[in-house]
């Protein structure tokens, strides 16, 4: 796969392009070419702004070269929605950033409480039931277990609850990034998966999480060690 594929990055909920610079900055230093894509994570639902990444695609770039992409969180899904719904563009590899692809449940007690907080992001995304991952596609998916973040209040009340339910419950099984667990993370269809000691937030600029993701952009595979 040539080096100069477009990378395109895409941040997550309550983000802006600029929190993916970091990565981008390091992705160029490797040789590729960049865009971080901006969307309102708020006010649009997945369907929009895959639509508005589908006609950004349309003005700026030629389909018959390659696109990679990288999502952190809710990024992930947009991923996921894109590639599924517009076919048309030749996919290279795909990495995600601590995205919840089984659904998020930091998500749903938001959702329940105080629902503006995710907007419209929540249906078809956060709830779990994104298009599923087309066959073909390879996608590397990085979680984080340091659990420190705003969610983490959220997700500890959520651990006693499963604790008391089910007292020999593994610490893996409740491992989480402060604010999606390590479960949520797992999709049968990816190609691989590994774990790191990042939060949610901090994988944004954590260098091992862009050396692994680089990593999987040039052999589609992390290198565990």
């Amino acid at each position: 796969m040539p080096i100069s594929n477009l990378v395109i990055l895409i941040h997550g909920l309550h983000q802006v392009p600029f929190v993916m610079r970091p990565l981008a900055k390091r992705l160029r230093a490797k040789g590729y070419n960049t865009h971080r894509f901006g969307y309102r994570s708020m006010r649009d639902n997945i369907k929009t702004n895959s639509t508005r990444l589908n006609k950004w695609l349309e003005k700026n770039h030629n389909p018959n070269q390659p696109i990679d992409f990288v999502g952190h969180s809710l990024g992930g899904l947009i991923i996921r929605d894109f590639i599924a719904h517009y076919p048309q563009w030749q996919i290279g590899r795909c990495v995600t950033l601590g995205t919840p692809h089984n659904g998020s449940v930091s998500g749903d007690y938001i959702w329940r409480l105080l629902p503006a907080i995710v907007g419209q992001s929540y249906e078809k995304a956060l709830d779990g039931t994104v298009a599923p991952l087309p066959e073909g596609i390879e996608l590397g998916v990085i979680a984080g277990n340091k659990a420190q973040g705003l969610g983490q209040p959220i997700l500890s009340y959520h651990n006693r609850r499963l604790r008391k339910a089910n007292s020999v419950l593994a610490n893996k099984d409740l491992a989480h990034d402060g604010t999606v667990y390590v479960t949520e993370t797992r999709l049968a269809s990816a190609t691989d998966h590994i774990i790191l000691p990042v939060t949610h937030t901090g994988m944004l600029v954590n260098k091992d999480v862009s050396v692994q993701a680089i990593w999987f952009l040039e052999h589609g595979e992390f290198e565990h060690t």
